[in-house]
């Protein structure tokens, strides 16, 4: 007689995702709602069943071992698939329309993907997307253009208050960026592709080279950041960003080029105060939910949620 297979438990498959995204037993108690005892032993019978360790303590943190990492990427799949064939199954009379802003950062490799998934849990509910700038972004949530929007805040400014409006989901580091390999001239000015003003990053990053006697000079410039990217990646010079939505080719340099620190910057989730429909807080709460693994992957700091 052939042995029934093994079924993992989707609780403690939710619990082991949790606890790896949110800092721990600990964690994952206090959101689950349960005792950091009970996440715990669910963790010992997950590794019952597939009968190699998960874990490894690490002082007062724990992390996962080789298999516990295998596991958890399958433990995302099956959890992430469980809430949307329950979504879609319940969710089908749900219509209705949802107008919504990102930055050019999330637009091509993280939009499509949640957009996607969100269609075929409610295909009912037109989106209305738009990709923006943070301040425009911002500007039309407050006057009801937008029903929501992410959007990044000020440049080391103060964070959006965490209320039914906005709420600060992550402090993401502003950086130089540039492709592998590049080497800064110090005897020569700093060579800059920019996004076309008005630009946040650009006028920080001027303002920064300004206080630091950095000379510099503008090699490109760009209203898109598909350009952007693209000049940077042929050499045309640096650019200041975060590491969200970079290329592969690219990335932050390291403080060893001399360049001056440039701060963090808040990504921010903001609502319309009369976009309350079951439509857009079906979406709110899956924009949410769905940026904590590409933000910590960011180097982002834990924001309010």
């Amino acid at each position: 007689m052939a042995m029934l297979p093994t079924n993992l438990d989707m609780d403690v498959l939710r619990a082991l995702v949790i606890a790896m995204e949110h800092g721990g037993f600990a964690r994952a108690a206090e959101r689950l709602g349960r005792t950091q005892s009970a996440i715990s032993l669910q963790m010992k019978k997950l590794e019952e069943q597939v009968g190699q360790p998960l874990f490894r303590k690490a002082g007062r943190t724990v992390t996962p071992t080789d298999a516990g990492d295998l596991l958890l990427g399958y433990a995302r799949r099956i959890v992430a698939l469980n809430d949307e064939a329950l979504s879609a199954a319940r969710g089908r009379a749900m219509d209705g329309t949802v107008r919504v802003g990102f930055p050019q950062d999330l637009a091509e490799r993280w939009l499509p993907a949640v957009l996607g998934s969100f269609h075929r849990a409610h295909p009912r509910i037109h989106v209305e997307a738009q990709v923006g700038r943070g301040r425009e972004l911002r500007e039309r949530v407050a006057q009801g253009a937008l029903d929501l929007a992410l959007a990044f805040g000020e440049i080391g400014g103060e964070p959006a208050k965490t209320t039914a409006g906005a709420a600060t989901l992550a402090h993401l580091p502003v950086a130089w960026v540039a492709p592998d390999g590049f080497r800064a001239d110090p005897e020569s000015p700093l060579p800059l592709a920019l996004l076309d003003a008005p630009c946040m990053f650009r006028q920080h990053g001027i303002e920064r080279l300004d206080g630091g006697g950095r000379p510099w000079r503008i090699t490109f410039t760009s209203p898109s950041l598909s350009g952007l990217w693209a000049a940077v990646e042929a050499g045309l010079g640096v650019t200041i960003r975060t590491p969200l939505g970079l290329p592969d080719t690219l990335a932050p340099l390291e403080p060893h080029h001399d360049l001056p620190e440039l701060g963090s910057v808040p990504l921010e989730l903001h609502r319309a105060p009369s976009a309350a429909n079951p439509a857009v807080e079906r979406l709110h709460g899956i924009l949410a939910d769905s940026l904590t693994t590409v933000l910590r992957g960011a180097g982002a700091g834990a924001g309010a949620q």
